[in-house]
């Protein structure tokens, strides 16, 4: 089953106003100017990467095609838009027609970017593309962000598997994406359902304090757990104490007991005492999971401990201290006049601080050392040279305003852990450091 065409309820009727007011403003003037047909080439790059990280990830992009679908303007948003007098009723019938007829390019997701790589690029009218801006940027600065955070995560885990239990620590449909941006990154399941319902993603989840704290007694909480969801169920063991709750948990479920949760004090130390009471138990293959604010550096702390899964919620649906990628949507070309021949003319804004851009459409491609370990970033403008034209990473997203890229989240996945396998070995240190690639520009005259 594809959930993804299931219109579920954690999706919205339309993407439209999920946008800035001066998107709109800019389309009215535009209009008016005889402009708003321009073609047109913006492009979404992120000028530096937050500040230690040594790579980016792609995510969102699935969610993006989703949303350049649904950017529709049904009579009840015209409505709101005329009553708040937004744009004029010239630009309101403009907005009743809307339809996304362009080309959208990017990096497939689930690839690593560095700073310059033109992760999207959309393609078409000025008027279609410009009133993308918001909703594109939203989508893809959160989801790369926190899909970064959890590919960390899952480096710092090694083999060991990581649970994304965050719903409760950010907006509820944030916790959903999240949860799908986490799974590029790494994460094997989650404690959300929504996410589950809507991406299947694979769900986990057993009981938290208040279950145990329900009953008279911790053993009678155990029993109870096992009596309704069996041996093999994860029982939280330290409500009260610790070494008391293993013992109680092996006595009631038994050797077999699937395992325990740990949620507090020093991990390190109980995980290594767990284990060992475990083991003289008899409870050998019994696993410890362990979560409590737990974030890449703190899993790299565990890697000697006998830990064999991971929970992971709050620095993980914060992006682990970045929760954005600082991504921009910025026109790099635009066509001479509205007519269908016009030639594109390359477009910048002149800046200091910082944020400087570089016009004309990219090209991007990976520059592979001769055992194939990625060596540079390499991006231009005009013609691919001739030994980087099969190390291009940019693939055709939407074609004249269809959707032609989409694909299963276990695919993107796969993607990502390859990628970054791809890398330098110093991508996965937690040190902080610079992007583990170089970025080079390389300009070439073209005829466009």
């Amino acid at each position: 089953m594809d959930t993804a065409d299931l219109g579920l309820p954690v999706n919205v009727p339309s993407t439209a106003l999920f946008t800035d007011q001066y998107e709109l403003t800019m389309l009215q003037a535009a209009l008016k100017a005889g402009t708003a047909e321009r073609h047109s080439v913006f492009e979404v790059f992120t000028r530096r990467l937050p500040h230690g990280r040594r790579y980016g990830v792609v995510a969102g992009t699935g969610r993006v095609l989703d949303a350049v679908e649904n950017f529709r303007f049904d009579e009840g948003l015209l409505r709101f838009l005329r009553e708040k007098a937004v744009v004029d009723e010239e630009t309101l019938d403009w907005l009743a027609g809307y339809r996304f007829s362009g080309d959208v390019w990017g990096y497939p997701e689930g690839e690593v970017y560095f700073p310059g790589s033109p992760v999207m690029r959309v393609e078409g009218s000025f008027a279609e593309c410009v009133l993308l801006e918001t909703v594109i940027l939203s989508i893809l600065n959160h989801d790369s962000a926190i899909a970064a955070a959890a590919s960390r995560m899952s480096s710092a885990a090694g083999d060991r598997p990581l649970i994304e239990m965050g719903a409760r620590r950010t907006h509820e449909l944030a916790a959903v994406a999240a949860s799908r941006a986490a799974y590029i990154g790494g994460f094997s399941s989650t404690s959300d359902l929504a996410a589950g319902f809507r991406y299947n993603i694979p769900t986990v989840g057993t009981s938290a304090h208040a279950f145990t704290l329900l009953h008279d007694t911790e053993r009678d909480a155990f029993r109870a757990q096992v009596d309704s969801l069996g041996a093999g169920t994860t029982l939280l063991v330290d409500t009260y104490d610790v070494t008391e709750a293993v013992r109680a948990a092996v006595e009631v479920a038994g050797p077999g007991l699937g395992a325990v949760r740990i949620d507090s004090g020093d991990l390190l130390l109980v995980a290594h005492r767990v284990r060992q009471q475990l083991d003289e138990l008899g409870a050998r293959d019994t696993k410890i999971v362990v979560t409590s604010d737990l974030d890449e550096y703190a899993i790299a702390s565990l890697a000697a401990a006998p830990v064999d899964a991971y929970g992971v919620g709050t620095q993980l649906v914060t992006g682990s201290g970045h929760p954005t990628c600082s991504m921009v949507y910025k026109l790099v070309a635009r066509a001479e006049s509205a007519g269908p021949e016009a030639p594109l003319v390359p477009v910048a804004k002149k800046s200091t601080g910082g944020k400087t851009s570089i016009g004309g459409r990219k090209w991007a491609a990976r520059r592979r050392d001769a055992d194939g370990v990625a060596e540079a970033e390499v991006i231009g403008t005009g013609e691919v040279p001739p030994e980087l034209a099969d190390r291009q990473l940019m693939v055709p997203l939407v074609r004249g305003g269809e959707v032609v890229a989409r694909e299963p989240l276990d695919v993107v996945r796969d993607r990502h852990a390859a990628a970054r396998a791809g890398l330098p070995l110093s991508a996965t240190q937690l040190s902080r450091g610079e992007p583990v690639l170089p970025t080079e520009y390389a300009h070439r005259p073209s005829g466009s």
